[in-house]
């Protein structure tokens, strides 16, 4: 069974970029070689929740989507069968995708305006499936259905230390409701939009908080002008970071989201905007396969990628 009680470590992080910061790490990019990351905690109880049946999972995502990825490989392992629906045209590739299929998912172009209604109608998935059966079973884009803020919740119980901040990466707002809950209204959470123009996510936190049966609660920021361009877009200032961040520590970094949250942490404490004895744990989402969109020999992939998402 993919889902055991597997904890991530917790690693206190001694690094120039952070000088005299009392920061940890907490390393979810370990919790799976494959399910990475808050995708395992996402996926976990949504995927529990099916045990003794055979689903059809169907979900939908980008070319480069964490979430295929780590739900291809979940489903395999459960011997399910899965169907992307993946914004792009016949004939995209990506490695992500190589992955998926190689795992057994099927692949389904849809256009950007399909992709659209996806996310704005939740049973518009129905219609890009030809034989609809009981067994089809629907997964939201990057895993972020209401039931998976528990596993996310799950994060804080883990923690050695009482933390005073808890810093992670924002897509869809899931990560962030399900810190959250698991805090319960205690210490503060900083959340860094991965993409420009997130401020709707206040109302997808709030609406995931209410569907999971949480209270609203609001003890967080939501950092909406460190996205470096855009989703998966990066600066030459974030991609030094990251290198800098790696070689000093030993941890490696994709810089779509994690890249992109420590690189704003680090600005907020040389800017005096962390007190100065303030314990702060970042979260490690994982992804580190999307990284394979910044080599040399993906450039063009990615660059068609990147335009998709403006």
């Amino acid at each position: 069974m993919l889902f055991t009680d597997q904890l991530s470590p917790c690693q206190q992080i001694i690094c120039s970029l952070f000088p005299g910061m009392n920061l940890w790490i907490k390393r979810d990019d370990l919790l799976h070689p494959l399910v990475s990351g808050n995708k395992f905690r996402k996926l976990k109880y949504p995927l529990l929740a099916l045990r003794g049946q055979q689903p059809h999972l169907v979900t939908m995502g980008g070319p480069w989507s964490n979430h295929l990825h780590a739900l291809a490989h979940a489903a395999a392992l459960h011997g399910y069968a899965a169907t992307a629906l993946v914004r792009g045209h016949v004939g995209m590739h990506s490695a992500t995708l190589d992955d998926c299929r190689q795992s057994g998912m099927q692949v389904h172009f849809v256009t950007h305006e399909a992709y659209r209604l996806l996310r704005d109608d939740p049973l518009q998935w129905r219609q890009h499936i030809a034989q609809l059966t009981e067994q089809h079973v629907w997964l939201p884009e990057g895993g972020s259905a209401p039931e998976a803020l528990h596993g996310v919740a799950e994060i804080v119980r883990e923690l050695p230390l009482t933390p005073d901040i808890i810093a992670v990466a924002c897509g869809t707002g899931a990560t962030l409701a399900g810190l959250l809950a698991g805090l319960r209204g205690q210490a503060q959470v900083i959340g860094v939009a991965a993409f420009k123009n997130a401020g709707y996510l206040h109302q997808e936190i709030a609406r995931l908080l209410q569907q999971a049966d949480y209270p609203a609660y609001d003890n967080y920021q939501l950092l909406t002008e460190h996205h470096h361009g855009g989703y998966a877009k990066t600066s030459p200032a974030l991609a030094r970071f990251c290198q800098q961040f790696t070689d000093e520590t030993g941890i490696p970094l994709e810089p779509v989201y994690t890249g992109k949250m420590l690189f704003a942490l680090s600005q907020l404490w040389f800017a005096g905007a962390i007190p100065r004895q303030a314990r702060v744990v970042a979260i490690h989402t994982g992804g580190l396969q999307g990284a394979r969109g910044f080599t040399k020999t993906a450039g063009a992939e990615l660059a068609h990628f990147q335009k998709s998402e403006e």
